[in-house]
């Protein structure tokens, strides 16, 4: 029996280069969907006869009410090992099988990092003037040594951060909902409350799961109370900030910019208020973004449908 395989958004045409799709196409005819296929209704007609569905983080939500529209589906494999835009219950209950795939670990890590320098630095800002001819030297960047990076969440990717900013000098303190002193100072980081964090920092960049309880974690009190030389850069999802009170502060001035690759609502709409914000630096959700990141999630995708085909699941999720 031959199988019927989508892999969704592969945005940049790169899916079928980063991995060795031969190892399944023995048993599996394989469809790349280059554009995303739209709205629920869209999504569900266009893969209705599709048993492999492959996607990439949450491109495509699949919740109950689309998976229960695809009667077809046998196998649902997601980039890596959690996915809050897919029903894993919902699936379970289907009969589908959702398998999750190994990811690289450091390259969030490495843009926010690469953000927190270009607002401090204004690189893109002085990039842009220097290709329009623009007089030479117009901003002045401010120093990272000696500066304080408030890091909200210390997990795998709060961790390469914290290393990166105390090898650059700067005074790092951490919090998160679950945070402990002693796991801050087994980092070498000092633990700090929410409203010191907020209060005290220079850059604060976040570094936690979306779920329901940090859904909207960052708010306008939480905006209000850090400094107007201040940045926020927000490398994780959307949704942990309240999107409207950081335009207002962006908008007011109340805060100085904010480093921004996760939005509410993505692809960014193309009239969004971020892409005219000249206080947002913004980036079309690169994170994970990378050859090796791609290699691992596309690679791991091809495992994963193999060893299905085998009677062998890996990486089940649910």
């Amino acid at each position: 029996m031959r199988y019927r395989c989508a892999v969704l958004d592969d945005y940049q045409n790169v899916a079928l280069k980063m991995a060795d799709w031969s190892k399944v196409t023995g048993d599996v005819d394989l469809t790349v969907f280059n554009e995303r296929l739209g709205d629920e209704a869209a999504v569900a007609a266009a893969l209705r006869d599709f048993d492999i569905v492959c996607i990439m983080r949450e491109r495509t939500p699949l919740p109950r009410s689309l998976i229960e529209k695809l009667p077809n589906l046998k196998l649902l494999v997601t980039s890596g090992m959690k996915n809050a835009a897919i029903d894993v219950a919902a699936a379970k209950q289907q009969g589908v099988v959702v398998c999750g795939t190994d990811g690289a670990k450091h390259p969030t890590a490495e843009l926010a990092v690469g953000l927190m320098i270009d607002l401090a630095r204004n690189i893109t800002v002085e990039n842009a003037r220097m290709r329009a001819g623009e007089a030479w030297q117009n901003t002045i960047g401010m120093d990272l040594n000696g500066r304080t990076l408030g890091l909200i969440g210390l997990g795998n990717l709060g961790q390469r951060v914290a290393k990166v900013g105390l090898a650059f000098g700067m005074n790092v303190i951490a919090w998160s909902p679950n945070l402990t002193p002693e796991r801050c100072r087994e980092h070498g980081v000092a633990y700090a409350t929410k409203a010191d964090l907020f209060q005290q920092s220079d850059y604060i960049s976040i570094h936690l799961v979306l779920s329901d309880r940090t859904r909207g974690l960052v708010g306008a009190t939480d905006l209000k109370m850090m400094k107007p030389s201040a940045f926020l850069i927000n490398t994780s999802r959307g949704p942990i900030v309240d999107e409207a009170a950081l335009i207002n502060a962006l908008q007011d001035k109340t805060i100085a910019g904010a480093g921004l690759d996760v939005f509410d609502v993505e692809p960014l709409p193309r009239d969004h208020v971020f892409r005219k914000l000249p206080n947002a630096l913004i980036t079309p959700h690169l994170g994970y973004v990378t050859q090796e990141g791609y290699r691992y999630f596309y690679g791991g995708t091809v495992e994963a449908i193999r060893a299905w085909l085998d009677g062998k699941p890996i990486r089940v999720l649910g």
